[in-house]
C-alpha cells in the first residue's frame, strides 16, 4: 500500500439525550475508560498520528477528560461545533483545523478517517483495512458497511446496477422499499481531503431533521462521477453505536469479552471468563489464574503465577508474583510476592501485605 498522509476526525459533539445521564455520551465508561478513548486508541493503533475531535455538549469537560488520557503518540486538537446542525456540519468544523489541501499534490492527497465518538468497538485492524481499501480502489470516499440481524435505526446503503454505492438513505427518510435493504451504514468513512470541502459545501438540510447529513456526501460524490467504494465487515458488532444505556451495556459486554480473550491469548487462565470483569487499564502477568466472580479495575497490576479469586474485587492494587488472593475486597493496596490474602479480607487504601506473609481470614487491614 502506497504512503498517504493520514488524519482523523472524531465526531463527539452530540448530547446523547437517550442516555438519560448528566455525563456527556463520549465520556460514558466502557471497561473503565471513556467511550471516546476507545475510539482514539483504535485510531492511534491504526496509524493515525494527527486527529481532531469535534466537541459540543459540555465541550470543556470532554476536552479535559480526553486530553488527559489521549495516546501520547497522537497529536489531538479540539474544535467546538457551536450549533449542532448535523454530522456534515460537524465535519466542516473539523476541516477548519486540518491541514489545507494545497499543502499536498498528486498521489499524496491525504486521507481523512471520519469516526463517530460512540463506536467504541471499532478495531485498529478494520480501520487499517478501510484505509487500504480506499487507497487500492482509488476511491474518493470509502465507507464501512455491515449487514446486522436487525437494521432498524440505521441508514441503508443503496447500490446501482453495477453494484457500486450510489447513496445512503437515513431510515427516517427511507421509503418502505428502501427499509427492506439489509446493508447499513456504520458512520465510519475514509475521504480524500481534496474532495471533502467542496462536497460538504453542497450538502443541503432538506430532510426531516433540517440537518446537514454527512451521508449526503456519498450521493453528491457519486453524482459528480467520483468513485465511492465500500468495505463490508463480517462482524457487525464492531460498528455498534451507543445511544442508550442498553447499547452501552451491550458494548461493555462485547469489549469485556475482547479483553478476556486478549489476556487468555497471553497465557492467563480464566476458569469462567463470563464472570470475570477486567478494565482496559489493568495489567496481568503470564501463568496467572483467575477464578470466577473476579473484578479487576483501575490501575491494578497483577504479577505472574498469581491466583485471584473467587469472589474478589481489586481496584488500583498491585499484586506480586506468586501471590494468592481469595474472597477479598481491596482498594489501593499493595500485596507482596508470595503473599496469601483471605478468604474474607478487606484491604483499605494504603494497606500493605508483606511478601510471603498471610493475612489470615475475616479481617480488615488498613
Amino acid at each position: 500500500m502506497s504512503f498517504r498522509p493520514l488524519f482523523a476526525a472524531m465526531l463527539a459533539a452530540g448530547e446523547g439525550t437517550r442516555m438519560k445521564s448528566s455525563r456527556p455520551k463520549t465520556l460514558a465508561r466502557i471497561c473503565g475508560r471513556p467511550m471516546g478513548m476507545h475510539v482514539l486508541e483504535a485510531l492511534s493503533q491504526a496509524g493515525v498520528e494527527d486527529a481532531v475531535v469535534v466537541v459540543g455538549h459540555e465541550a470543556e469537560r470532554v476536552k479535559v477528560s480526553l486530553a488527559a488520557l489521549a495516546p501520547s503518540e497522537m497529536k489531538i486538537r479540539f474544535v467546538e461545533q457551536s450549533q449542532r446542525l448535523g454530522t456534515g456540519d460537524a465535519l466542516s468544523v473539523a476541516l477548519t483545523v486540518l491541514p489545507d489541501v494545497i499543502s499536498y499534490s498528486g498521489s499524496e492527497t491525504p486521507v481523512v478517517l471520519v469516526v463517530p465518538g460512540d463506536t467504541p468497538l471499532i478495531t485498529p485492524k478494520t480501520l487499517r483495512e478501510l484505509v487500504e481499501t480506499h487507497i487500492v480502489s482509488r476511491a474518493s470516499a470509502t465507507l464501512i458497511t455491515a449487514v446486522p440481524e436487525d437494521a432498524i435505526g440505521y441508514g441503508r446503503i443503496v447500490r446501482g446496477k453495477d453494484g457500486r454505492v450510489t447513496h445512503i438513505v437515513e431510515e427516517r427518510d427511507a421509503t418502505s422499499e428502501q427499509k427492506q435493504i439489509k446493508e447499513i451504514n456504520t458512520g465510519i468513512y475514509a475521504f480524500n481531503l481534496d474532495v471533502l470541502a467542496p462536497t460538504l459545501r453542497r450538502i443541503s438540510p432538506k430532510n426531516t431533521q433540517k440537518e446537514f447529513y454527512l451521508t449526503d456526501s456519498i450521493s453528491i460524490l457519486s453524482e459528480m462521477g467520483y468513485l465511492v467504494s465500500a468495505l463490508q465487515i463480517d462482524d457487525g458488532v464492531e460498528a455498534l453505536g451507543v445511544n442508550d444505556q442498553m447499547q452501552l451495556a451491550e458494548a461493555e459486554k462485547q469489549f469485556r469479552r475482547r479483553i478476556n480473550r486478549q489476556w487468555m491469548s497471553r497465557g492467563v487462565t480464566m476458569v469462567d471468563p463470563d464472570t470475570v470483569y477486567i478494565s482496559a487499564t489493568v495489567e496481568i502477568g503470564q501463568d496467572t489464574t483467575i477464578w470466577p466472580s473476579v473484578h479487576l479495575a483501575g490501575n491494578t497490576q497483577i504479577g505472574s503465577s498469581v491466583e485471584i479469586g473467587p469472589d474478589t474485587r481489586l481496584l488500583d492494587c498491585s499484586v506480586g508474583d506468586g501471590a494468592r488472593v481469595t474472597r477479598c475486597e481491596a482498594s489501593g493496596a499493595d500485596i507482596g510476592a508470595g503473599a496469601i490474602v483471605g478468604p474474607w479480607v478487606v484491604l483499605s487504601r494504603g494497606a500493605k501485605v508483606e511478601p510471603d506473609t498471610s493475612t489470615g481470614s475475616f479481617k480488615t487491614l488498613r
